[in-house]
């Protein structure tokens, strides 16, 4: 069965929450979005490629920071309204320089560091 990206399910902005995970710790490492045009990138390339919301450009992860997501699988969820791009991270996930981006955790009404930036 052939994948047609144009078979999602996008938003309103034409797009759709992407879910990065590790491909060997299975730790989730961030969530971003992309547009059709990212998702065939991204499968063409094996580099992931996402849409910038803030800068409303094509942005493959690590181009500037060498901090990469190379594509192992890209699994699409039952509603076809967001994807699991399963990757081989290179260095940090998280623009803030840390492994991922879920890097505080609430707990009894109190927001707690869990891990600082690598160096």
């Amino acid at each position: 069965m052939s994948f047609d990206p144009e078979t999602l399910r996008y938003n309103d902005q034409g797009l759709l929450p992407v879910v990065a995970q590790d491909e060997h710790s299975g730790d989730v490492l961030m969530l971003a979005w992309m547009n059709a045009e990212a998702v065939v990138k991204t499968l063409e390339t094996r580099r992931v490629t996402y849409w910038s919301r803030s800068r409303s450009e094509l942005w493959v992860k690590g181009a500037t920071s060498g901090h990469t997501q190379e594509l192992i699988d890209l699994r699409v969820d039952c509603d076809r309204d967001c994807l699991l791009a399963i990757v081989r991270q290179t260095g940090p996930a998280c623009h803030t320089n840390r492994r991922n981006c879920f890097y505080t955790s609430v707990k009894t009404g109190e927001e707690v560091e869990l891990f600082a930036p690598e160096k």
